[in-house]
């Protein structure tokens, strides 16, 4: 079983779409990664040998920023945006959207499910 980054690769699927399991590399990334790495895109995960694996973690080590390392650097970021108090920090620190969109109707992911109001009768 190929284990990078302390994460399991799925042993049935082609190394290119295993590789976006680890957090921080997508599929362009994966597919410079093996480029760079001179392995067949095609190939799927359990055919690797422990050579290519090797050689695949130490292009990934030297070259990217993945899994808790990236974590921790955006989570960095957004704490330093927050206490600069700048917009973009006081909307994450009120769980709002901080890239412009609508808040009026949707926002449904950032601002969580809708809260009943009640209406008195008048």
């Amino acid at each position: 079983m190929a284990r990078i980054s302390g994460v399991d690769l799925p042993r049935r699927k082609r190394i290119d779409i295993g590789l976006t399991s680890i957090y921080g590399i997508g599929r362009k990334t994966a597919v410079d990664i093996l480029k760079t790495a001179g392995i067949d895109i095609s190939t799927k995960t359990e055919a690797l040998t422990e050579a290519e694996v090797r050689q695949i973690r130490d292009i990934i080590e030297a070259d990217y920023l993945v899994e808790g390392d990236l974590r921790r650097d955006i989570q960095g970021n957004i704490k330093r945006l927050r206490d600069l108090g700048c917009y973009r920090g006081l909307r994450h620190r009120r769980g709002l959207p901080c890239r412009g969109q609508r808040t009026k109707t949707n926002a449904r992911t950032r601002r969580g499910p809708r809260r009943a109001v009640s209406r008195k009768k008048g």
